[in-house]
């Protein structure tokens, strides 16, 4: 009887434990309810908050989110966009004139010929029959070799390497065999004095590894050339950065050397700039709050801006420069020249650092509208 007693009180005490642990996680649920609630209402506060900001941003003269070009890095010349219909359309003539007409400004010239060799890497009936009507033409075996490195990388995409499958890799490396043939060819057709076919011929470098030794080899057809070309330095920086065939000290040293050459005007303090960037890009360790404020990168975005006033708006690296500067500027609290910078590109994302985000809108959006709220007493 005794057993009957003590086995029921445990079973009422076992009761008496579970209907409060009913009532412990009901009421657990009920407070997870309530602080969900008060996060959402939280969370609609600062989105209501960020909306009104938005808009005053844009009430200010600014771009709103969804009108901002994340393929440009400026807007595009009217000239460009006339001669990419008509090769799309088979005149592949216009396209000849419109490269050639840049003559010997080497910036120029790759900054017209890339733009047909993305349009070539999508339809190239224009340029095979460009190739046809005149096989000796130094322009046109120039484009298909830069075409030929478009459609490798293309396939290869612009995810991380860890990203990228075996089967991707395996045909970009095989693709930029080909390029390699086709950019020996451009060289050999080239006038002696241009760069470009050994310009075009550094990403191939990059992409196949050639060791240090021959990409110095490269360089030195490049610069032997012309020391000066923009393009040709950011392209070798890439190769000198530790995520392709480098290391940050080497693509520091690059930069440095590369800066050193280059005269008021001719934009070449981009190059720390970028060095840098890359370096916080991929150490983990690194904050951008306080990484960009050391000294030395102060001194080099003050290069820059010395810089950028001697080269004026017409130089074609104008745009990508400021996109750097307003970035920069902004992680060291300099709002109003960051905002001097935002006037200028605003509305035209297609360039570092923005690409480099999951979302370059994003980023963009809260590095300039942060910097106009501190400018823009009031806001």
């Amino acid at each position: 009887m005794i057993g009957l007693y003590i086995l029921g009180a445990v079973l009422l005490f076992g009761a008496f434990k579970f209907l409060r642990g009913v009532y412990y996680i009901r009421k657990a649920k009920a407070l997870e309810a309530e602080i969900g609630t008060l996060n959402a209402g939280t969370d609609a506060v600062k989105a209501e908050q960020k909306a009104e900001k938005a808009a005053a941003v844009v009430a200010l003269g600014f771009v709103a989110e969804a009108d901002l070009d994340t393929e440009n890095p400026a807007p595009v010349p009217p000239e460009r966009t006339a001669v990419l219909d008509a090769v799309r359309s088979g005149d592949w003539e216009a396209g000849a004139a419109y490269i050639e007409a840049a003559g010997k400004d080497w910036q120029e010239r790759m900054e017209r010929v890339r733009p047909l060799a993305e349009a070539a890497a999508e339809d190239d009936a224009w340029l095979l029959a460009w190739r046809a009507a005149r096989p000796s033409d130094p322009t046109a075996a120039l484009v298909d070799a830069d075409t030929a490195i478009m459609v490798a990388w293309n396939v290869r995409g612009s995810q991380s390497g860890s990203r990228t499958t075996q089967e991707q890799f395996r045909l970009f490396r095989e693709l930029l065999v080909k390029a390699q043939e086709a950019a020996r060819t451009a060289q050999r057709l080239a006038d002696p004095a241009d760069p470009t076919p050994y310009i075009v011929e550094q990403p191939i470098g990059q992409g196949l590894g050639y060791s240090h030794e021959r990409y110095r080899e490269l360089w030195a057809q490049v610069v032997g050339r012309d020391p000066k070309v923009l393009w040709s330095h950011v392209s070798g920086l890439q190769y000198w950065c530790r995520k392709w065939r480098g290391s940050h000290e080497l693509a520091l040293a690059f930069a440095r050397e590369s800066a050193a050459v280059g005269a008021p005007g001719d934009l070449l303090s981009l190059l720390p700039l970028i060095a840098y960037f890359e370096q916080e890009t991929h150490e983990e360790d690194l904050a951008a709050e306080t990484f960009f404020k050391e000294p030395e990168i102060v001194a080099a975005v003050d290069a820059a801006l010395l810089d950028l006033a001697a080269a004026g708006d017409d130089h074609p690296g104008t745009a990508r420069i400021r996109h750097m500067l307003a970035y920069l500027l902004f992680w060291q609290d300099r709002d109003e020249q960051a905002v001097e910078q935002f006037r200028h590109i605003d509305g035209y994302i297609g360039a570092l650092p923005w690409s480099y985000a999951g979302s370059p809108k994003s980023r963009y959006l809260y590095a300039r509208d942060w910097a106009v709220g501190v400018a823009t007493p009031g806001l």
